[in-house]
């Protein structure tokens, strides 16, 4: 039996030229045995706040909430969580992305905050259950699209809210 060549013949130094790319290609990291791992790129970093106030007369509460980003990164999205000392009733309607994250919990998306860019608002008025003397209300970020917030203390806070009517700035 012979050996039949169809089609054109590659030139010998062609052929060189691709077994010497195969082989510094299999002799690179992993073929040592080492593996090449890339570093984390570092969480951007930003500084959210939320400021704004409660107010509370009879069994309703009105919260106010200005949510900013001063940078130096965007951040893509965020989650501010609102805790109240009396729950909201179970019966009504949260606005628009917010939603309830247990008895006494609220969780708001504030969207994506740019840097130095424009402020989001919040506005929530709820009924409280039982008809309390005052509200404590706890907002903090529990979201900010993985970034680093080295300056907590102006996106945590707490309220104390008697039921005056008055609004109580935080």
């Amino acid at each position: 039996m012979g050996l039949t060549l169809r089609g054109p013949l590659m030139p010998l130094s062609a052929v060189a030229a691709i077994a010497a790319t195969t082989v510094l290609v299999a002799a690179g990291p992993a073929a040592s045995g080492t593996t090449a791992t890339p570093l984390p790129a570092p969480a951007p970093r930003a500084d959210l706040s939320h400021h704004g106030y409660v107010s509370l007369w009879d069994d309703r509460v009105e919260i106010r909430i200005r949510s900013e980003n001063r940078g130096p990164s965007d951040v893509t999205a965020s989650t501010v969580r609102l805790r109240f000392s009396t729950p909201p009733a179970v019966n009504q309607e949260l606005p628009y992305g917010c939603l309830r994250a247990g008895k006494a919990t609220v969780l708001c998306e504030t969207g994506g905050l740019r840097s130095g860019g424009g402020a989001r608002q919040t506005a929530l008025d709820l009924t409280l259950a039982d008809g309390p003397d005052e509200v404590v209300v706890r907002l903090d970020t529990v979201w900010n699209g993985g970034a680093r917030d080295t300056d907590r203390k102006n996106d945590a806070h707490e309220v104390l809210a008697p039921a005056t009517g008055d609004a109580y700035a935080f």
